[in-house]
């Protein structure tokens, strides 16, 4: 299994950037996708983008496509969200999550962003406030 640690949110005005990590531990980073979510006080948790095991492979929801960049650095064992032109309904807990990729007899297959499995190993999150 993986762990998880977020860092990286603060204060922002609004039109600013930011660049939130997300540090994996553990020797099973490769087998995992791993998504960023948000949630802001009162709402659900939303997802916000995900990247696949090589990186190759991306997906946003549609309200950060061309403000948002995800990306990771398996060297590094880490996954980044950099967030541009934030805005204030951007202000949120954001956390990371570890999904499993799929896999069968042969071992894991496939460079997917979302494979369609539970979110395992959440973060503790990182809070993002966005002043306008």
């Amino acid at each position: 299994q993986v762990q998880l640690v977020e860092s990286g949110g603060g204060l922002v005005q609004a039109g600013g950037s930011l660049r939130l990590s997300c540090v994996a531990s553990g020797r099973t980073f490769l087998n995992y996708s791993i998504g960023w979510f948000r949630q802001a006080p009162g709402k659900e948790r939303e997802f916000v983008a995900a990247v696949s095991w090589s990186g190759g492979a991306t997906y946003y929801r549609d309200a950060m496509k061309g403000r948002a960049i995800i990306s990771r650095d398996n060297a590094k064992k880490t996954v980044y969200l950099q967030m541009n032109s934030l805005k204030p309904e951007d202000t949120a807990v954001y956390f990371c999550a570890a999904e499993e990729r799929p896999k069968n007899a042969a071992g894991y297959y496939g460079d997917y962003a979302v494979n369609g499995r539970p979110y395992e190993s959440w973060g503790q999150g990182t809070q993002v406030t966005i002043s306008s």
